[in-house]
């Protein structure tokens, strides 16, 4: 699926349209998770068909839930697939990429934490941000709008924010201390992204991301109302899988 105030190559991936079996169908992205590597790179290779990029396009990144950032140039590109055994070997963690390189392609992947977009048309620069809850109350999102200000002179104003499926407010439920982690990062505000449900607490993390990016000066954002928990014949879901599942991906893109 794609959002419509995104004008660059990009798509937010779904179970659908792939080659992988059993925990895995079908569109399967992730690399070290069990599935067979052949069908993980016809995964990719269709997944590219689609956007009419190369696999040599693609840069991602171990993901370790923190909020560092990399700007990505074409010096990144070509490490997707290494020789076998190894499937995949990212070059460094992270979890945000921001480029203005042409040709470059970001992927950041998800099962139900926040995937977001980033795309600025004036200095055509693009961002993508994988965000848990961990980053999220962290800031990633409004660290990776302050990198592209700072490394490509862009304008949060300029800048517009895709924020994809994910788990949602209806399914995310929590302890107290990520509803506290909300409160603090949020104050007042906090109160349209957090529910009571007994003892426990419901938070929409899309919501906390949006008022965040908002806070950063974006006024151009769109939200996805699909949830990965609710929809998870479409989309993998960590939590109703229990963790037995394969991963989708957020991927964008300048043109060369």
């Amino acid at each position: 699926m794609t959002a419509p105030n995104i004008d660059a190559t990009h798509g937010f991936t779904t179970r659908y349209g792939g080659v992988s079996c059993g925990i895995y169908e079908s569109l399967n992205l992730a690399q070290r998770a069990g599935d067979d590597p052949e069908n993980v790179k016809e995964n990719y290779l269709r997944l590219c068909k689609t956007l009419g990029i190369s696999t040599d396009d693609i840069v991602c990144s171990a993901q370790v839930h923190g909020t560092h950032i990399r700007c990505v140039t074409k010096e990144d590109c070509g490490a997707l697939f290494q020789p076998e055994p190894q499937p995949l070997t990212p070059r460094y963690e992270g979890d945000a990429l921001i480029t203005n390189t042409p040709g470059v392609a970001l992927m950041v992947f998800t099962a139900d934490c926040v995937p977001v977009l980033l795309f600025d048309p004036v200095k055509n620069a693009t961002g993508a941000v994988h965000a848990g809850w961990r980053g999220t109350v962290a800031g990633i999102a409004e660290k990776a709008v302050k990198m592209m200000t700072n490394e490509y002179g862009c304008s949060p104003a300029d800048i517009h924010a895709a924020i994809g499926p994910c788990i949602s407010g209806c399914c995310f439920e929590t302890d107290a201390d990520v509803a506290d982690a909300v409160t603090i990062v949020l104050n007042e505000k906090a109160g349209s992204c957090i529910s009571k449900k007994g003892n426990k607490f419901l938070v929409d993390l899309k919501e906390v991301n949006r008022i965040i990016l908002s806070n950063a000066g974006l006024t151009n954002i769109t939200v996805s109302d699909e949830c990965t928990s609710c929809l998870c014949d479409k989309y993998w879901s960590h939590r109703k899988t229990n963790g037995r599942r394969g991963t989708q991906a957020a991927v964008i893109g300048l043109g060369s």
